[in-house]
């Protein structure tokens, strides 16, 4: 149940002959379901400006949904969905595209180089000279499979890390937070904030206007994990009146985002495609493969969802 078949079918193929699995058709014929069908590769497709609405019911022998992506919001709610669920972990891959992405922003935003880069204007700006990272303090809300890794490099290049999830992590050299009050004492700390969060009913709209007062004067906001997370218009007056001085933002409550949005359109937002963490076709099919093969052989595959938790 994906379009991505014809980029997948022959090295997961042979992934899953390396792991051993035999007998198997890989196939993207999901409008004649028979018994046969164990496994559904899954990324959400979309037709004629609308995602298409999956029915698992008809799979009568389904063993698992194994999603192309991490973030899986819009299988939880599918009520034919009776089977495990498996979010895509693929830390030599996805994991790695999301560290850079961040790590990419994080210093461009920490450093100012946007007023250099936007600035060729024959002004010799020598005095603006950014701090460095050990006296920058990093807000991350979200310290799941994304948010620790790259807590943990930002952590390494001297920033001043301060996590938040929503239960309590332990995490060697970074600060970690949880439950309402440490949202807050996070938030207040965060002169650069990430949102790696997965999304759920009690993630949605997590930004709201209250918590992005909370934010210092003058912070700076990176989006990687969901739109919905912000709520739009409480960022959007944030920004016009200065007290988020910018926002970095690769996704969105409406993808692809509309032209007339206006975000487009403000100075201090930069749009990036939701291209932060791309799902490698070589790597991501190895992970399949094993999880597949996992399965097969009743052992725990690595990315279970937790329906009641919402990821």
């Amino acid at each position: 149940m994906s379009d991505l078949l014809p980029y997948y079918k022959e090295i997961l193929t042979k992934e899953l002959v390396k792991k051993g699995v035999k007998n198997f058709e890989i196939s993207s014929n999901c409008d004649n379901p028979n018994e046969d069908v164990k496994f559904i590769i899954y990324s959400p497709v979309i037709r004629n400006g609308e995602k298409l609405n999956r029915d698992f019911s008809p799979f009568k022998n389904l063993k698992a949904v194994l999603s192309l992506y991490a973030g899986i919001e819009d299988l939880i709610e599918n009520k034919t969905l009776k089977c495990p669920l498996i979010k895509m972990i693929d830390k030599n891959g996805l994991t790695n595209s999301m560290i850079e992405w961040c790590l990419a922003h994080t210093l461009r935003l920490h450093l100012g180089l946007d007023k250099h880069i936007l600035g060729q204007d024959g002004i010799w700006r020598h005095k603006i000279k950014p701090p460095i990272a050990r006296d920058r303090s990093v807000g991350i809300l979200g310290l799941g499979e994304l948010g620790k890794p790259v807590a943990l490099f930002l952590k390494k290049i001297g920033f001043k890390i301060f996590g938040w999830s929503r239960t309590i992590k332990n995490i060697e050299g970074i600060k970690c937070f949880f439950g309402s009050n440490g949202l807050t004492e996070v938030l207040k700390q965060s002169e650069i904030l990430i949102l790696l969060l997965p999304l759920s009913k009690d993630t949605r709209f997590i930004l709201n206007d209250y918590n992005l007062s909370l934010l210092p004067k003058g912070s700076q906001i990176i989006n990687a994990g969901r739109g919905q997370l912000i709520d739009d218009i409480a960022l959007i007056k944030k920004l016009r009146s200065g007290h988020i001085l910018n926002a970095t933002l690769d996704v969105f409550q409406q993808e692809p985002l509309p032209k007339e949005h206006p975000y487009w359109v403000l100075p201090n937002v930069t749009v990036t495609p939701h291209i932060a963490a791309d799902t490698p076709v070589e790597s991501s099919s190895k992970v399949l493969a094993r999880n597949i093969k996992f399965l097969l052989e009743g052992k725990m595959p690595n990315g279970l969802v937790e329906f009641k938790r919402g990821y």
